[in-house]
């Protein structure tokens, strides 16, 4: 080939490349589509993925490291659940009194829609620190579902992610006799189920099974009638698939297929709050009311309490890692405890008290959210504290931060005109 001919082939072929390019829009690196479909994430273990990479600087006021904050309509207590496009989270109106599922865009954060469920049959009355709508939802690649607590009974509704409704189911009478707290538990999904509780004082207090596919129910685990708030969780320990909750005075395990109880042991309090953490041999839980503790105990079926202590973490879940236990207090002490034995490795106090979030792991660091909405980030280590940075995000957080790829999820409180107006706001570096 002459020189002439090889520049013409050449020249043709670097114009079919620009052209192309021209084409072709560019393609923007996002966040993979995340496996956080239901509380306490992809393990349930409050354990971000691996590739998570945390920022650990922003200034909610000048917008320094915000990648979007959106305005919530309403008031909820629900972590975030995501989808492959989506964000959904519950909310409630207490003046319209709705109750309801939004939904956001997951790239801008733009609220997309509002799927409102149940309309005029709110509780007459719950804590002040709780909200209308407190559970997070579960999705199981599907259907969304979300349960709330309306009409004096908990109700369990499955919705495709459009807002189509698929079924909706009454999953038990919830009347507290006692005290009007409201109502907290989150579903959880296993296999084919979803698995709700609702334990209070009354004849239907229990753990239930509900088919994914139709609603319709499966089994139910009866529970002492005894006001309670804990979320359950499914962990593989020992070997084995267990479904893990504790109140009532009692550490419990049951089979998550048929409800068929695995282990007991007698202690812990009446209600919990928080959701079970373990390893691979042990299970641990803290609570509050009546007696305040924390408590570990064997998960192989020997039905041994191995130790406890004095530490109440009442509201929020601890958070363990390989061999170890971090829990930070009502009082704003963060501990950190070996998981064989209990003893303290370290503690520190962060904050003057008041927490409800818990803790999230994520790029080896500790995730932590006060009431007052101040975020704690301190490395994830049993040798010493080793605090990395401290950020008010917003005037009062209640819900747990999410980490996905880059970003951290944080739905928080502003006080705006002499109210409490919501925000979920994106975090990113």
């Amino acid at each position: 080939m002459n020189p002439m001919n090889r520049w013409n082939v050449c020249s043709r072929i670097l114009a079919s490349v620009v052209l192309s390019l021209i084409a072709t829009p560019l393609l923007v690196a996002a966040d993979p589509p995340s496996p956080w479909h239901q509380w306490r994430g992809p393990t349930s273990d409050n354990h971000a993925d691996d590739d998570v990479s945390l920022p650990l600087k922003w200034n909610l006021e000048t917008g320094e490291g915000i990648i979007w904050k959106t305005k919530l309509p309403g008031r909820g207590h629900s972590t975030p659940t995501f989808t492959s496009d989506a964000i959904f989270l519950t909310t409630a109106d207490s003046v319209a009194g709705t109750q309801s599922v939004l939904k956001l865009d997951l790239q801008t954060g733009k609220l997309e829609d509002e799927f409102v469920i149940h309309r005029g049959t709110l509780p007459e009355r719950i804590h002040p620190n709780n909200s209308h709508a407190s559970p997070s939802l579960a999705y199981d690649g599907e259907r969304l579902f979300a349960s709330f607590y309306t009409n004096d009974s908990i109700v369990l509704t499955a919705l495709s992610t459009d807002g189509t409704r698929q079924w909706q189911t009454r999953v038990c009478e919830f009347k507290p006799n006692s005290f009007r707290f409201g109502y907290g538990a989150s579903p959880i999904i296993e296999e084919d189920l979803v698995i709700v509780a609702a334990e209070y004082d009354g004849k239907d207090s229990g753990l239930y099974a509900i088919d994914r596919t139709s609603g319709k129910p499966v089994w139910k685990i009866p529970r002492a009638e005894n006001l309670n708030f804990a979320s359950p969780i499914i962990a593989t320990i020992a070997g084995r698939r267990q479904l893990l909750i504790a109140g009532a005075d009692q550490f419990c395990a049951y089979d998550p297929a048929t409800g068929k109880r695995l282990w007991s042991v007698d202690t812990t309090t009446e209600a919990i709050c928080g959701t079970v953490v373990w390893d691979d041999r042990r299970v641990m839980i803290s609570g509050g009311n009546p007696e305040a503790g924390t408590w570990c105990v064997s998960a192989d079926g020997m039905e041994n309490l191995l130790w406890s202590n004095r530490i109440m973490c009442y509201e929020q879940s601890m958070l363990a890692i390989k061999n170890y236990l971090f829990a930070v207090a009502d009082s704003g002490v963060a501990y950190c405890l070996r998981n064989q034995d209990g003893k303290e490795m370290w503690k520190t106090r962060l904050f003057g008290g008041g927490i409800s979030a818990s803790p999230l792991l994520a790029d080896n660091y500790v995730v932590v959210a006060s009431e007052r909405g101040q975020i704690f980030i301190f490395v994830a280590s049993p040798d010493r504290f080793q605090p990395i940075a401290e950020i008010q995000t917003g005037d009062s957080i209640f819900a747990t931060p999410v980490a996905i790829g880059q970003k951290l999820y944080v739905r928080t409180g502003v006080n705006e005109s002499g109210r409490r107006q919501e925000y979920l706001i994106a975090i990113g570096r």
